[in-house]
């Protein structure tokens, strides 16, 4: 899962980030206006802590923009104001919560992952797929109901797959999801490679009823056999 936060306070911003880092969660942040602007545009995100008050911009402004782009459902604003007009623009404009400044780190969290449920799993917190059971809030795998043990990014990248089902993912969309935008940084994509070489190799001894079948030149593809 990956989640952006959009807030200028250096303390609170990192604050927030480590204790969703700590939840095994992707974290971008953004500290203005135009950074956060540029994030929404180029990458989608599971979930987007949005402050109000920014450098350089307002966040209802932003949130304008995902909703002409139909990302804004996935927002919870995190606002020192309590004005009811806010309130009420934000979710009129899609967001999907409010919460107010002051907050304890705790209530946030409960209520990215009610966001979570709703918008990736149907409010559950778990995704069955053939003979898999994967466990989101537990992070677990199990396959004949039989647990097996994944590492974070090899989770991290089935929960992409079953939640795109037959669906082709690009090597560059999967990458972004599962490592962020430190993915700049890197000269190719072996990495990938590898994690899914492991991870099917996993599925593969579980007798998983699944398969990841590559895309030669594009990506993969997830597949029930």
């Amino acid at each position: 899962m990956k989640i952006l936060i959009i807030e200028d306070e250096v303390d609170l911003r990192e604050t927030i980030k480590e204790s969703l880092l700590k939840e095994q969660y992707v974290v971008e942040t953004a500290s203005d206006y135009a950074t956060a602007f540029e994030k929404v545009s180029i990458y989608d995100y599971d979930c987007i802590l949005l402050d109000i008050m920014l450098p350089n911009g307002n966040g209802l402004d932003l949130l304008e923009e995902l909703k002409r782009t139909g990302k804004s459902e996935n927002v919870i604003i995190i606002s020192a104001k309590n004005s009811l007009d806010d309130k009420v623009k934000g979710l009129a404009l899609g967001a999907d919560d409010y919460l107010t400044k002051p907050f304890h780190i705790a209530e946030l969290t409960a209520r990215i992952k009610a966001v979570l449920r709703r918008k990736n799993f149907k409010g559950k917190d778990c995704i069955e797929e053939a003979n898999l059971i994967l466990d989101i809030q537990e992070r677990t795998l199990l396959v004949n109901h039989q647990n097996v043990h994944l590492n974070k990014k090899e989770f991290d990248i089935l929960n992409y797959f079953l939640s795109n089902k037959n669906r082709l993912i690009t090597k560059t969309a999967l990458a972004e999801y599962v490592w962020g935008d430190h993915i700049d940084q890197a000269d190719n994509f072996d990495f990938i490679y590898y994690q899914i070489k492991n991870l099917r190799k996993k599925l593969e001894e579980a007798n998983a009823q699944i398969s990841i079948e590559t895309v030669y030149g594009i990506g993969y593809k997830l597949t029930e056999k």
